[in-house]
Formats: structure tokens, C-alpha cells, sequence
């Protein structure tokens, strides 16, 4: 078989020498790289194009969001493009990485999508890094979903209409959902992918991840949560029972009788439970993470009622 024709799609806002460091590692590896940019200040795309990248600059009058990032990356690729590599700007690709892809995609024809082991380049820095890097360690073999970093067949995301622009997260599973419904497949292959930088060192840059996943949660179950996929229903039940109905029965109950705030034991009794499957610190954060996320969750809800669009939810 011959190779096919690869291409890079890389996305970031101010991600200064990370940015410069997940370029120069595709370098040589690609047909055709190409950098959107979401209005950074720090001169990126400056230095994307000094480093031989096309640059797309997202038009500021609409809200950024990654998916729509990505699609601007589509649209700008060759139309003898097969393979893209979509790669966060905070990311440095591993050098096997791209060929090891290919090769799969190659022979395994209704692969839409791979992705391999992101690590996280400074687990030790925090313990937020430390629960990323936990995150990102997920099962090898056919899978529901990839992240952002994923080699996809261009043919297989064009069918499937692309990115869904409006989301502010999630927007990968659902784009993978939409795929596996077309008869494709995704896959987690066992290999070295990417070095990830999530520099996330205070508990608030931790909340307002969690914050956005609890969003995502909601609107993906809002969208597809209908389907036979059932789509983060379970998600988004776990964030809202036990980041907001659970506490707000125990608060209540505690206005009958203080006694009854005894109930909110259930909550240390859910880490230790917790703690025999993923370890104590995961356990710890998973629980809290539930209140950020129910938190996320109901803004979703509440600004559908009144009909407007959150906008981007940044955490670094």
C-alpha cells in the first residue's frame, strides 16, 4: 500500500514555548502543518509561521471554542490530505508516534480515529497534574471516544459533518459518537502519543476543569442522552445526585434535626469506597470533583432555559 498523505492540524491560544515545542515535533513527520490560532497575545502565530506552519487566525467576533479550531484546521488542508493529526497546542508528539497511526489506519480501513497513551510532562508538579495523567491512562483497544489528540481519517470526519462548533467541551466523544453511528470505528492503540503540558497547579484551575466536564456532561446528554449510546446520562445523573440533590437533602434535613447532618458521613464513606478501586488521592478528588461538575452542569441547564451560549471555560 502506498502512504497515504498526513497532515498536522495544531490548536492553541498563547501557549508560547509549548506551542513552539509540539510544532517542532511534527516537523518532518507531516505533508502539511497547520496552526490555528484563538487570539493569542504572545506572538504564536508569529512563531508558528517562522517555523514553516500555515497559520489560520479564528475570526475574533465569534466565541472560540476548540472545536471550532478544528474545523477551521479542515477546511485549510489539502484536498490530497488523508490522515490528519490533531494535536493541542500544550502537546509534544511523541516521534513514533504519527508512522505507528498510519500504519493502523492503514490496514484496519474503518478506523475514523487513534489514539495512543498523552502523559502528562510534569506529573510530579501537582496533584491536579498527577489525577490528568490518571485520567489520560485509558483502555487499549476499540474504545467509545478519543481526546484531542487523535489521528483521524479526514474522508470518515467530513461524512460525519465535523465538529460540533457550539460545544465548549466534550466536543471529541461527541464527534465520536456520531461516527461510531456511521459504522466507523475508534481506537486506543498501545503506544507512546503525547507529552502533555497541563500546568495546572491551584485548586481553582482543577474546579473549573471539573466545572467544564460537568457542562460537557450535561449538554452531551441534552444532545444524544436519547439515544441507544445514552450518552453521559450516567455522567450527568452521578455529578447532579452527588454534587447537588444529596447535599441539598442533608442541608435540608438538618433544619428538622442537626443529627441528621450525620448523613453527610455518606460523603468520606463514598472515598473509602472508592479508594480500594483508584487509590486514595483519585478517590478524594472524584467525590469533590462531583460539586464542581453538578455546578457546571446546572449553568448548562439554567442558560438553556434562558436561551443564551456559554462561551469558552478556560482553566489555565
Amino acid at each position: 500500500m502506498s502512504a497515504p498523505a498526513i497532515a498536522a492540524v495544531v490548536i492553541g491560544r498563547n501557549e508560547g514555548e509549548r506551542l513552539i515545542r509540539c510544532l517542532r515535533s511534527l516537523q518532518g513527520q507531516v505533508q502539511q502543518l497547520i496552526y490555528v490560532d484563538s487570539g493569542s497575545t504572545d506572538g504564536s502565530a508569529a512563531a508558528a509561521r517562522d517555523l514553516g506552519a500555515k497559520v489560520v487566525d479564528l475570526d475574533l467576533s465569534r466565541p472560540f471554542t476548540a472545536a471550532r479550531a478544528r474545523n477551521a484546521g479542515l477546511a485549510a488542508l489539502s484536498s490530497r490530505i488523508e490522515l490528519v493529526q490533531f494535536a493541542d497546542g500544550d502537546c509534544e508528539l511523541d516521534p513514533g508516534w504519527i508512522s505507528a497511526a498510519a500504519d493502523f489506519m492503514q490496514t484496519h480501513p474503518r478506523a475514523a480515529a487513534v489514539c495512543g497513551r498523552r502523559r502528562e510532562r510534569f506529573p510530579e508538579a501537582s496533584v491536579y497534574n498527577r489525577l490528568c495523567d490518571a485520567e489520560w491512562n485509558t483502555p487499549v483497544g476499540e474504545a467509545t471516544a478519543c481526546g484531542g489528540d487523535a489521528m483521524m481519517r479526514v474522508a470518515a470526519v467530513y461524512t460525519a459533518g465535523g465538529y460540533r462548533e457550539g460545544l465548549i467541551a466534550g466536543e471529541e466523544p461527541e464527534l465520536c459518537l456520531r461516527l461510531r453511528r456511521a459504522g466507523w470505528q475508534v481506537w486506543r492503540l498501545d503506544a507512546e502519543m503525547t507529552l502533555h503540558d497541563a500546568q495546572m497547579l491551584r485548586f481553582g484551575q482543577w474546579w473549573n476543569r471539573s466545572r467544564r466536564a460537568g457542562h460537557a456532561f450535561a449538554e452531551g446528554a441534552a444532545l444524544h442522552g436519547a439515544g441507544p449510546e445514552r450518552h453521559w446520562v450516567a455522567e450527568t445523573r452521578r455529578a447532579l445526585a452527588w454534587g447537588a440533590v444529596l447535599p441539598a437533602a442533608i442541608a435540608a434535613a438538618g433544619l428538622a434535626s442537626p443529627y441528621l447532618l450525620l448523613a453527610a458521613l455518606i460523603y468520606p464513606a463514598q472515598v473509602l469506597r472508592l479508594s480500594r478501586r483508584m487509590g486514595t488521592e483519585q478517590a478524594l478528588f472524584s467525590v469533590l470533583g462531583k460539586f464542581a461538575e453538578a455546578t457546571g452542569a446546572l449553568e448548562f441547564y439554567w442558560r438553556r432555559w434562558r436561551g443564551t451560549a456559554r462561551g469558552i471555560l478556560e482553566y489555565k
